[in-house]
C-alpha cells in the first residue's frame, strides 16, 4: 500500500509545486489535492515529474448527484475535471454525492446511480476513475446523504463499471459505523483509495482510537495495492508530523 500526502492538510500555505517537492524530499511518492481550479496544472505536472511524486487524485468541481435537476451540472463539472486530471497526470477524482435533498432515500439513491451511469462515456474517454465518498454526518458533514459504506458499495456494484469506485475514509466510517477491517477487506474490489485520520478529532493517526498498524497490516495482507491518504489535521508541525508517521508506521 502506498501512502499519499494531501497537500491542503499539510502545506496549504506553500506554493503547490514547492509542496510537491517537499513531499518528495520527505520520502513520499504520492500526493493528492481537492480544488484544482487555482493550480497551474502544467507546472504541477512538471514538479511531480521532477520530484518523483505522483499526484493521485483531485476532486470534481460539482457535488450534487442527489438532485436529478443538477445532474447535467455534475456531468459538465466531471468532464472539466477529467480533462484537468489528464493534464496534470492524476488518475482518480473524488466526488461527494451531495446533500440529502429531503426526497425519499431510494429516489436520491437512484439519482446517484443514474449520474454515475451517465458518466461512463466521460470516464472511458479520459481513463479517469471516479470515486464516491461516504462521509460522517455526526461531526463534520451534517445533512450529507451518503454516510453508510454499504450503500456506497451497493451503488458501485449496481453501476458496475471499472472506473466507478469508492474512496473509503477510515476516519469517517469509524465515526459512523466502525467495523473497519472487515468492511474494507470484504469490499476491496469496490475500493480505489483510502483515507485515514485519528478519531476523535481527525488528528495524527497515533493519537486516535484505531490501531492503524493493524489496519495497514491487514489491508496489505489482503492484497490492496492502492494508496491511503493521510487526511488529518496535524497536532504538531507538518514536517514533524509526517516524520513521526514514517517512524511509527513505515520504519518500525
Amino acid at each position: 500500500m502506498r501512502i499519499c500526502v494531501p497537500v491542503p492538510c499539510f502545506f496549504s500555505e506553500m506554493d503547490f509545486s514547492d509542496a510537491i517537492r517537499k513531499i518528495g524530499a520527505l520520502g513520499f511518492d504520492a500526493a493528492e489535492t481537492y480544488n484544482w481550479s487555482n493550480l497551474d496544472l502544467d507546472q504541477v505536472r512538471a514538479a511531480c515529474e521532477e520530484s518523483g511524486v505522483e499526484l493521485l487524485s483531485m476532486c470534481t468541481t460539482e457535488f450534487n448527484m442527489t438532485n436529478p435537476d443538477k445532474r447535467q451540472d455534475w456531468l459538465d463539472g466531471l468532464e472539466e475535471s477529467c480533462a484537468a486530471a489528464n493534464r496534470v497526470g492524476a488518475g482518480k477524482l473524488i466526488t461527494q454525492v451531495g446533500a440529502d435533498t429531503g426526497a425519499e432515500r431510494p429516489v436520491q439513491r437512484d439519482s446517484i446511480v443514474a449520474a454515475l451511469k451517465a458518466a461512463k462515456p466521460i470516464l472511458e474517454e479520459s481513463g479517469v476513475t471516479i470515486m464516491i465518498e461516504p462521509l460522517n454526518t455526526y461531526v463534520n458533514h451534517p445533512g450529507y446523504y451518503l454516510w453508510q459504506s454499504k450503500e456506497a458499495f451497493d451503488i458501485v456494484a449496481e453501476v458496475d463499471h471499472p472506473l466507478v469506485k469508492v474512496v473509503y475514509d477510515i476516519y469517517h466510517q469509524q465515526v459512523m459505523e466502525g467495523n473497519i477491517i472487515p468492511n474494507i477487506l470484504n469490499n476491496l474490489p469496490h475500493i480505489a483509495h483510502l483515507h485515514s485520520a485519528g478519531h476523535p478529532g481527525r488528528i495524527d493517526l497515533q493519537f486516535g482510537e484505531n490501531d492503524y498498524k493493524v489496519i495497514f497490516q491487514k489491508v496489505d495482507e489482503a492484497g490492496y495495492t492502492g494508496a491511503c491518504g493521510l487526511e488529518y489535521r496535524p497536532t504538531m508541525d507538518s514536517v514533524k508530523s509526517l516524520q513521526e508517521f514514517r517512524r511509527i508506521y513505515l520504519d518500525s
